[in-house]
């Protein structure tokens, strides 16, 4: 197939936006796969995402430049561009739960995403011959509060020497630093075991069990320093009753937890995922 480029922009609306960005395309000789846009009327804010294949006298790499130069300067736009055919390296942080690790690996071992996997980090030595059965390196960091800064300095350097270009918080139960959130260099997806904002920090199935609540759900998002109000990728929820326990919750949530976390990654690697202050818009 050929390969195609991505633009992901957004910006102050103006009259005409899309006229112009498939009209630049049009006259390049190019041939659009995917368009799609939002508007955003509270904020008069105008995002799209459009995917084109150009002609076959432009590489891929030339053509996605161009156009950045053109939406900024031309149209004041925001703009992140990406060729269909990148694969991006990514790295798993995990503690001791597993189902997200299990089914993350075998998504990119069946060839459903394009991406390879650098490695996994964890505080915990209990997925080591996991790992190393799907065959990835595997580095553990003793994170102690008096160690915490160093075993994060050590982890961000390997992710760094990696050329990781995302990380993924596979149920690791640490809370990272604003320090390795500067420093780390690349985007960190955190699956969270409730529907957020409910149930925020530790133990969120013990306390929706307390509450009698009669949904609970599972929520990806992108870490910043602000713990858990990172902007939100996905959600999905399960119907809970008066008869489930802590204990059923968390096992009815672990299915939840892997489809909201696959499904975000997906999402991410797909290039769909803008990020717009404190929110997301993900096109379909």
């Amino acid at each position: 197939m050929n390969r195609s480029v991505i633009a992901l922009l957004y910006g102050p609306d103006q009259p005409g936006l899309v006229a112009k960005v498939a009209g630049w395309i049009h006259h390049r000789g190019g041939n659009v796969l995917h368009a799609d846009q939002h508007l955003d009327r509270q904020e008069n804010v105008f995002f799209q995402r459009v995917e084109w294949e150009p002609s076959a006298s432009r590489t891929p790499e030339d053509e996605s430049a161009l156009f950045k130069e053109m939406a900024t300067v031309e149209l004041g736009m925001s703009v992140r561009m990406a060729l269909s055919n990148d694969r991006p390296k990514v790295a798993i942080m995990v503690s001791t739960a597993d189902h997200c690790f299990h089914d993350l690996v075998l998504r990119v071992r069946a060839g459903e995403w394009n991406a390879d996997f650098a490695g996994v980090l964890s505080n915990h030595d209990s997925l080591s011959e996991v790992s190393d059965s799907y065959g990835l390196p595997f580095r553990s960091f003793a994170v102690t509060k008096e160690g915490k800064p160093e075993a994060e300095r050590a982890q961000v350097e390997w992710l760094r020497e990696q050329k990781v270009e995302l990380l993924i918080l596979a149920r690791y139960m640490q809370i990272l630093t604003k320090e390795f959130l500067e420093q780390v260099g690349c985007p960190v997806i955190n699956i969270h075991h409730s529907f957020l904002p409910s149930f925020a920090g530790a133990k969120p199935y013990h306390q929706a069990y307390k509450r009698g609540v009669k949904l609970i759900g599972a929520t990806a998002h992108y870490v910043t320093e602000d713990l858990d109000e990172g902007p939100i990728i996905g959600q999905d929820v399960a119907r809970v009753s008066h008869r489930h326990g802590p204990k059923d919750l968390i096992e009815k949530g672990r299915d939840l937890e892997k489809l909201v976390l696959s499904t975000a990654v997906r999402r991410h690697l797909q290039n769909r995922v803008l990020v717009y202050r404190n929110k997301t818009v993900v096109f379909d």
